[in-house]
């Protein structure tokens, strides 16, 4: 028996969501979409994310992958002669198709309505790859974004925070400029036992689009809480609270006990993960996965 390997495309509104990771008795997004691949293939399935998302926070651009096997390819593709590319294409719609009735139903039972065809998670992409892709691991990087108004609309008021002060953006990227590198992010993370709190840091600015100041964060990878954690340190900074070397000593201190406060969920947004060309999905995979080990052996 042959396994194919799925890519997932996939974005979602986090609000109602209790975080990706299946959880006993509660709605995740992992939870609905391997619900909409068990139905359309007949059988149960596992996902594999590129990083797992908090209750409340949004991605636009979140990655997973999937194993399937004959008999499910076999249901999910459609039938006739038609080649992967176009298979896959139907595999998006019809998930789409599942996802959105389920979400309308879920609405109507809570005596709520939805427009036809929408859905708080869509999948707009899926493609047979290589089995030495893996969603987490072959990936080079994740950026997200943190957004905030100081001058509120109540049109955007489901994925960004709302402030009262005005925000002081050239304090923040001077607090921030200090952090960027490899460094153990001890301060602002939630560490998981056996798991290493050092990340390469490669971007956080804050910039003002629209009505928002924006943060943009990008890191290898991030530990639990951090890009929330980063932010509540320069809110601080920017609302005339904290001194631009604040979270520097946050950092400097290694220390729980000196933790960054937690920014709240509903402001932050997965906006994309980076992989390298298909032909190193393995090398990088490998290279991750010893530097985690590395890591975790000597300061995890």
């Amino acid at each position: 028996m042959s396994i194919k390997r799925l890519r997932l495309d996939l974005s979602y509104d986090g609000t109602d969501f209790h975080g990706w990771a299946a959880q006993p008795g509660l709605r995740t997004v992992q939870g609905e979409v391997e619900a909409a691949l068990a139905l359309a293939a007949r059988e149960e399935v596992a996902t594999t994310v590129a990083g797992r998302t908090d209750a409340g926070v949004h991605a636009r651009h979140q990655v997973c992958h999937v194993d399937v096997s004959d008999q499910a390819w076999a249901k999910l593709a459609p039938r006739g002669g038609a080649t992967q590319e176009a298979a896959a294409l139907s595999i998006a719609r019809r998930l789409n198709k599942i996802l959105a009735g389920r979400y309308g139903e879920r609405a109507r039972s809570r005596g709520l309505s939805a427009a036809g065809g929408t859905c708080d998670v869509r999948i707009y992409g899926v493609a047979v790859v290589d089995g030495s892709f893996d969603a987490r691991f072959s990936a080079l990087g994740r950026r997200y974004a943190y957004r905030v108004s100081d001058r509120p609309d109540p049109l955007a008021r489901w994925d960004r925070l709302w402030v009262d002060e005005p925000l002081d953006e050239a304090a923040m990227n001077e607090a921030a400029a200090p952090l960027l590198g490899r460094h153990n992010f001890l301060g602002y993370c939630r560490p998981r036992e056996g798991a290493t709190t050092i990340r390469t840091l490669r971007t956080l600015r804050a910039t003002r689009e629209g009505g928002a100041v924006v943060f943009r964060v990008e890191a290898d990878a991030f530990c639990h809480s951090m890009v929330r954690s980063l932010v509540g340190a320069l809110l601080l900074v920017g609302a005339g609270a904290r001194g631009t070397d604040y979270p520097e000593r946050i950092l400097r201190s290694r220390s729980r006990s000196e933790a960054a406060p937690i920014a709240p969920a509903h402001g932050l947004t997965l906006e994309g993960v980076d992989y390298p060309a298909p032909e190193q999905w393995a090398k990088r995979a490998r290279q991750a996965r010893a530097r985690r080990d590395t890591c975790c052996a000597g300061e995890g």
